[in-house]
């Protein structure tokens, strides 16, 4: 009975852990249910929002640039109108084979250039290279070692291509000009970067290349065809050098500058400045760029686009100088180099340049930069007119004004000082003396006579040596170099004049300052050298009572109102700088002004300038300039001329610089008949605008005048 009882305890225990096992199985079915009921009905729509998921992206294109006009209200600088076909790969861009895919449907549509020998030139061997690699590249990959192989992927295809030979690439045929065009727009497809569009085409885009585009853009992804602008110079290349140059699309910012620019919000195909005003007022002619908001999906395809924010052009510039005066001036200035070579071919084998520069002295508004050049090797003359600021030469004798002031300032002469000129003598050097022995000579006849010999006295006086005929200059201080050259810096001579450009040559100063006999050279303007702008900056300062004003090109900056009849609002107008007030007399400057007006009128530029009805002040130079060319010492004269009128309440100032004239030549020629010339061109243009009731202060106007008479 017992036994039978434990048999049927333990038959109940079986049926017990049963369903328990059963419960526990039920439950973590349960449990499985549960968790896959929360993720398709809680998390089922986030699942779903994964697989659809869009992301906006923001990117910048590039609005018009500001333009440029002239003084009077000319325009200069235009933006033209041109069809441009662009690409604007996706979101981390379009495979390789997907660009080679739409190069070839953009083929069919449009060219690269018009003719094969073109074609030719724009696809290289690397070109080929990549193309064959794009279809062989299973083949190609195996060309690699298995060292190679673990190399970062840059170095790989380097290495590849590398290993590709003409035989691999020539088994396509490149005389096929479709071929050829297929590989020209790949190359440029290339080369965007996501969601910015890149400038495959913008010159020579034909109306039907344009339409036909146009009417399939729906096909070709990234695609678009819209207008563009060009940079157009309404006087040809006058005043070119200075207006300055941008890069292309297809340049996009300057690869040694790109962190600064994309910094600033560039983007990399963006068009700046890259000289001139065009680079040194960027910011203001670069406008305010249009914002696009692309939508993309998962996959990187754009699909939506909007505009966040509407582009606003660049501001433009308001110009001191006088266009059509500056073109009268750059042709005189041809007309008399050519001349002046002509009538003496041999003697001015060495001659090319003829450079000037025309300022207002009270203001620094630049009126004329002019240079024209002769190119010897083309036979033909050409403007370069930038070579006022970045060339330099030695001046000769029309810095003696500042030599004199710094007698006077150092206490070496005085107002009235008389000196005897006669030849000076030193131990080791070639004998110096001015152009004629004059004898005993005060200050004022020394400059309107040009004396040499007046101011090597003062410069040996500064330097504390003591002379002697036929010995070394004994107690001769080095440091009077330094010392007579701040006093010249104080005109702006061997300093910046602080022009509003990006760049500009501060001329050369001569490092041997141990011998005194080049101290003296200095005093005449044969030591130092000097770019035109800077003469005629000092010139300036003489005329400005001895205020050293930075020359401008820029005098305004206007609100673009997207309307070329007329002008906007003033945005900035920047006035005057004067940059330092020489430390001297008054006296003294008013000597150094009648002497100079004393010149034109009974001495060394007499004969070029007595009858002249516009009351000029000039001082004349001639400077010896011996070089080596060939192994062989030429010796070629410098003529130089500053001056300004009127006398009395200047309006221009102006230098000009002859470089490398033959010695046998007539010296009194090219830089006086262009001084006369220039003159006279300014103040007829000048008496014909108060004719006519024009004036630079209703520019407004003018600028509508002008216009309506162009149609």
């Amino acid at each position: 009975m017992g036994a039978l009882s434990k048999k049927k305890k333990k038959r109940s225990q079986l049926p017990l852990r049963l369903n328990a096992l059963f419960l526990f199985v039920f439950l973590l079915f349960s449990l499985l249910i549960l968790q896959l009921g929360v993720v398709q009905i809680l998390n089922g729509e986030e699942a779903r929002q994964r697989v659809n998921e869009t992301e906006n992206t923001k990117t910048t294109i590039a609005v018009p640039r500001g333009l440029m006009y002239d003084r009077f209200g000319h325009l200069i600088l235009d933006n033209e109108p041109e069809r441009s076909i662009t690409y604007t790969p996706p979101k981390n861009g379009d495979s390789s084979e997907k660009r080679l895919e739409i190069a070839e449907d953009l083929a069919e549509l449009m060219t690269m250039a018009d003719d094969f020998e073109t074609l030719e030139d724009i696809v290289r061997e690397r070109d080929k290279k990549e193309y064959w690699y794009l279809l062989n590249t299973e083949d190609a990959n195996q060309r690699l070692t298995e060292e190679e192989q673990e190399l970062e992927t840059g170095e790989q295809y380097q290495i590849i291509l590398d290993r590709i030979e003409e035989e691999d690439y020539n088994e396509y045929d490149w005389s096929d000009p479709y071929l050829l065009n297929v590989v020209a727009i790949k190359k440029e497809l290339d080369q965007g970067f996501e969601l910015s569009p890149h400038t495959i085409k913008n010159e020579g885009v034909t109306e039907e290349e344009y339409a036909l585009i146009s009417e399939n853009l729906n096909q070709l992804p990234g695609i678009d065809a819209k207008i563009d602008w060009n940079r157009v110079r309404l006087y040809d290349q006058t005043f070119s050098s200075f207006i300055g140059n941008i890069t292309s699309s297809n340049e996009g910012i300057p690869s040694e500058n790109q962190d600064y620019y994309l910094s600033l919000g560039y983007s990399r195909n963006d068009r700046v400045g890259t000289s001139g005003l065009e680079q040194y007022y960027e910011s203001v002619l670069l406008g305010q760029k249009e914002v696009i908001q692309y939508t993309t999906d998962n996959s990187g395809n754009i699909v939506g686009t909007e505009t966040v924010s509407e582009g606003k052009s660049g501001d433009d510039l308001i110009l001191t100088v006088d266009m059509e005066f500056l073109a009268e001036l750059d042709q005189i200035v041809l007309e008399e180099l050519e001349n002046y070579i002509n009538n003496d071919p041999y003697q001015n084998r060495f001659m090319e340049d003829a450079l000037v520069a025309v300022l207002d002295p009270q203001t620094g508004d630049v009126i004329a930069l002019s240079g024209a050049h002769y190119d010897r090797e083309e036979d033909e003359y050409v403007d370069q007119a930038y070579r006022t600021i970045y060339d330099s030469h030695i001046p000769g004798s029309v810095i003696k004004g500042a030599t004199m002031l710094t007698g006077y300032e150092t206490g070496v002469v005085s107002p009235g000082t008389v000196i005897t000129d006669r030849p000076i003598n030193i131990a080791g050097t070639s004998t110096k003396s001015s152009w004629q022995n004059m004898g005993p000579i005060n200050d004022r006849t020394a400059i309107i006579q040009s004396s040499n010999v007046y101011m090597f006295e003062i410069a040996m006086r500064i330097s504390g040596a003591q002379y002697r005929e036929n010995e070394p200059l004994r107690g001769f201080n080095p440091e009077s170099f330094q010392i007579m050259r701040n006093y010249f810096n104080q005109f702006g001579l061997g300093v910046e004049t602080g022009i509003d450009l990006p760049y500009e040559a501060t001329g050369v100063i001569g490092r041997n300052t141990q011998d005194g006999g080049l101290l003296l050279d200095f005093a005449i303007g044969q030591f130092d050298t000097y770019t035109t702008l800077q003469l005629a900056q000092y010139v300036s300062t003489i005329a400005n009572d001895g205020y050293r004003v930075s020359p401008r090109i820029v005098k305004e900056v206007r609100q673009a109102n997207g309307d070329k009849d007329s002008l906007g609002p003033i945005m900035e107008r920047y006035s005057p700088s004067v940059l330092n007030r020489i430390d001297m007399d008054d006296s003294y400057l008013d000597i150094i002004q009648d002497s100079f007006r004393r010149v034109a009128t009974e001495g060394t530029g007499s004969s070029n300038w007595a009858n002249s009805d516009y009351d000029v002040a000039v001082k004349t130079g001639t400077a010896q300039n011996i070089f080596i060319e060939d192994g062989e010492e030429h010796e070629t004269h410098n003529l130089a001329l500053v001056g300004y009128a009127p006398y009395d309440e200047p309006e221009i100032a102006f230098a000009i610089i002859v470089p490398r004239t033959g010695v046998g030549t007539n010296q009194s020629g090219i830089h006086h008949n262009i001084g006369n010339r220039l003159v006279e061109a300014y103040f007829e243009r000048k008496e014909d605008r108060e004719r006519d009731g024009i004036d630079e202060g209703n520019i407004d106007e003018m600028a509508e005048q002008a216009e309506e008479a162009e149609d």
